[in-house]
């Protein structure tokens, strides 16, 4: 089990203090997003041998890769700039019958398989009222949004985000899978508070989740 930890962030020595204060101060603050296609054809056939789903799947490693990336966990506590050592995702359950969704959140784990209950046991206990958006109680503070939008693929998706001053972790949509000179991709878009990230993390983060899907070997144990 993941204990969970905040790190704070001494401002004095930390060598991202003058691009936050920017973009925090300086500028209105600005978030920016980046639409990527990432070939999950290894993963799939992984699924698919062992008889796994895609989307807790996909839960697990976008969080997986997000803990590996300070930039992405950046977050106030008690007025404090810090890390949280990782995230859980707080993502939307659609609800056929009425054509809603409501939202749910299950903590993360470093263990694929313990998360990956979670989730199964998560919508078995939560998935059945329409009627209150949040039905598990609200979602803790070091949690990520996440979704997906599997009834079609995107070349490019832009999340507005509003009143992001104190908001840094990334906002995450994937879409439909789309089948490109024989492999399978799935478009991805990402928005982050520039205040947080820039380009060069996204490049990072789209390298350890691409490796993550390439690799699946190791974590799926």
């Amino acid at each position: 089990m993941n204990e969970l930890k905040f790190e704070m962030i001494d401002m004095e020595t930390w060598n991202r203090a003058p691009t936050y204060h920017y973009f925090t101060e300086e500028v209105t603050p600005t978030s920016f997003t980046v639409n990527i296609d990432f070939d999950i054809t290894v993963l799939k056939s992984a699924l698919k041998a062992k008889n796994l789903k895609l989307f807790p799947t996909y839960l697990y490693i976008i969080s997986n890769a997000i803990k590996k990336q300070n930039e992405f966990r950046l977050s106030l506590k008690d007025n404090k700039l810090g890390y949280w050592n990782f995230l859980s995702p707080q993502y939307p359950i659609f609800h056929e019958d009425s054509k809603t969704i409501t939202f749910l959140w299950t903590e993360y784990d470093d263990n694929f398989y313990v998360f990956y209950n979670r989730y199964l046991e998560d919508v078995k206990n939560y998935n059945k009222d329409d009627k209150v958006i949040c039905p598990k109680g609200n979602s803790p503070e070091n949690t990520y949004i996440i979704s997906c939008i599997p009834w079609f693929t995107f070349n490019g998706l832009a999340m507005n985000m509003q009143n992001i001053e104190n908001y840094f972790f990334p906002m995450i949509v994937s879409g439909g899978l789309k089948e490109e000179q024989g492999r399978m991709k799935m478009p991805l878009s990402i928005t982050i508070n520039h205040a947080a990230a820039d380009g060069y993390h996204i490049h990072i983060f789209q390298q350890h989740l691409q490796h993550l899907m390439n690799h699946p070997q190791e974590w799926m144990k």
